[in-house]
């Protein structure tokens, strides 16, 4: 019953869209159609700029602690509070509230393995940032980000393996997530941080 709870409460407060409530109280738009047409805090920051994209961010974020948060109090398997983070990333991308239509979950990620991995995660966090403040381009930062922390969790003799392959299965979910971005990034026309869209404008990118 606790794998059950743990999943309806994921995906539940997963499928909370911040960027897109956000934009409809700032601006009285669908964050979804300008910019990128992604939900998250990359479009948030082209569409309505900084102070509403770090909300979006740490509030993204919170919704992976506290999905693993509540599934870790109802307790049960180890490998629990990761399925409980994989349904709250799921929410993310996928939200039952707002037509399925949502963002990428690296936001969400990230809070999710801050709370089940914090080392391994903090590591792959520190070389996300760097890349991305050396190249400009989040995308990259974040598939490196989903990449890193499964490496370093071999790393940590604290962590089981299932910890490893539960952080594998974000990282795959990422990669398909960033599939178009990864295209561009080998086309070389990815959008870079700091490119403000137009807000009429929306590139799927």
């Amino acid at each position: 019953m606790n794998i059950v709870f743990s999943i309806i409460i994921g995906y539940l407060l997963g499928s909370i869209s911040f960027s897109y409530l956000l934009g409809k109280y700032i601006k009285k738009v669908d964050i979804r159609k300008y910019g990128s047409g992604n939900a998250g805090a990359t479009n948030t920051l082209r569409v309505l700029g900084k102070g509403p994209a770090i909300a979006v961010l740490l509030l993204d974020i919170a919704k992976g602690i506290v999905a693993v948060m509540i599934s870790s109090l109802l307790g049960g398997e180890e490998w629990v509070p990761f399925l409980a983070g994989l349904f709250a990333i799921i929410g993310h991308n996928w939200p039952i509230f707002f037509g399925f239509r949502g963002g990428k979950g690296i936001a969400t990620t990230i809070g999710v393995l801050l709370v089940l991995v914090p080392y391994p995660a903090l590591l792959a966090g520190v070389g996300a940032i760097i890349l991305i403040f050396l190249t400009r381009y989040v995308s990259l930062g974040s598939l490196v980000f989903t990449l890193l922390t499964p490496i370093f969790i071999l790393f940590f003799d604290q962590y089981p393996i299932s910890f490893f392959y539960s952080a594998l299965i974000f990282t795959l979910l990422s990669i398909w997530q960033h599939r178009v971005n990864i295209k561009k990034l080998i086309q070389g026309n990815e959008n870079k941080i700091g490119e403000k869209s137009k807000i009429e404008e929306v590139n799927n990118s």
